[in-house]
């Protein structure tokens, strides 16, 4: 599937060296007023070329909106569509990896799904595919129904050690000093939800955020609140116990992370995601080409060492979409 969303529904296209990556983002209501610099303004963030801790890849990422907004901005309440051209590939860095399968890596799951896959730059398996997400995440920010609400992510930990910036980059770089890549765990909290977001059973609010998180490209794990540690806790440890402020029940503490029995409580919204090492890494690993036949890959190209860096910005995204779709379903 290629769309995502139920109120708000975004559907993308697109491969990562094709000639263009776009979508179409359906259910935004009309007379909203949107701000190019804020669509700008989120995917710099995850833009490739920003620093030396990223691929070296330049694209500007500017999109073009085509449709739903009139000359002034202002959505007409039709389908929001947009493109954002490709300018620097390099596909000749991945002609020996259409015959030979990256370990970790979707070259041979889409052999198996699709009969062949996308070796130049991984196609739609390529993160390039989140800039489509950011976009429409930028312009779900702008709801009104989301004006009060803040969403913040940050790289937690990187190759399981907490630091501050400049020790988690250092970990980074001698990842990419050895060729290699390494993991790292990102963080996002919520702020200024409501109490009352989510439903019961199948359409709980911390399934649809783990489902969104966990479709980004790299993401190997979601927990919101105490997450695995609640299972190493008593009950009396991990009790949220309610209290009044100002008139307004909240809780004490937020082993929960914002959410009970799939809905939201009011506290902050609070989750991690994990992502996996960069499969494609620049140095020589085994494994076999389309026939079977051992082989050896010489890695070169251009990757992130760690994607934990730019997935921040798609986490936030992702997070907003979410949020969006279900203050939409709620109104």
């Amino acid at each position: 599937m290629n769309t995502f969303g139920r109120n708000l529904r975004l559907t993308t296209f697109g491969e990562s060296h094709g000639k263009a990556m776009g979508g179409i983002l359906d259910g935004m209501p009309g007379g909203i007023k949107i701000d190019m610099d804020i669509i700008l303004r989120e995917t710099a963030k995850r833009r490739p070329g920003q620093s030396p801790l990223v691929t070296a890849r330049k694209e500007k990422d500017i999109p073009e909106l085509l449709s739903g907004l009139n000359d002034d901005m202002i959505t007409l309440g039709t389908p929001i569509g947009f493109i954002v051209r490709n300018t620097d590939q390099r596909s000749g860095d991945y002609d020996e990896m259409a015959r030979l399968y990256r370990p970790n890596h979707a070259d041979f799951t889409y052999d198996m799904r699709y009969g062949l896959h996308e070796a130049r730059g991984g196609g739609r398996a390529s993160a390039r595919e989140t800039l489509n997400w950011v976009i429409g995440g930028a312009i779900a920010r702008q709801l009104p129904c989301m004006k009060d609400i803040s969403i913040s992510a940050r790289v937690k930990s990187i190759g399981g050690i907490e630091g501050t910036d400049e020790e988690l980059h250092s970990i980074v770089e001698e990842a990419m000093k050895k060729g290699d890549s390494v993991g790292g765990v990102v963080e996002c909290i919520i702020e200024g939800v409501p109490a009352g977001l989510g439903n019961p059973v199948f359409g709980k609010l911390h399934a649809r955020l783990g489902n969104a998180m966990m479709s980004i490209n790299a993401v190997k794990g979601f927990e919101y609140g105490d997450g695995f540690a609640a299972a190493s806790m008593f009950g009396t440890e991990h009790a949220d116990i309610f209290s009044s402020y100002d008139g307004e029940i909240r809780t004490i503490t937020n082993h929960s992370g914002g959410i009970q029995g799939g809905i939201s409580n009011g506290m902050p919204i609070i989750f991690r995601v994990a992502f996996k090492p960069t499969p494609t890494i620049l140095r020589d690993v085994e494994t076999v080409d389309k026939e079977g036949n051992p082989s050896i890959l010489k890695g070169k190209g251009r990757h992130d060492p760690c994607v934990a860096l730019r997935g921040a910005a798609v986490v936030e995204a992702m997070a907003a979409l979410v949020l969006a779709d279900e203050l939409l379903e709620k109104a």
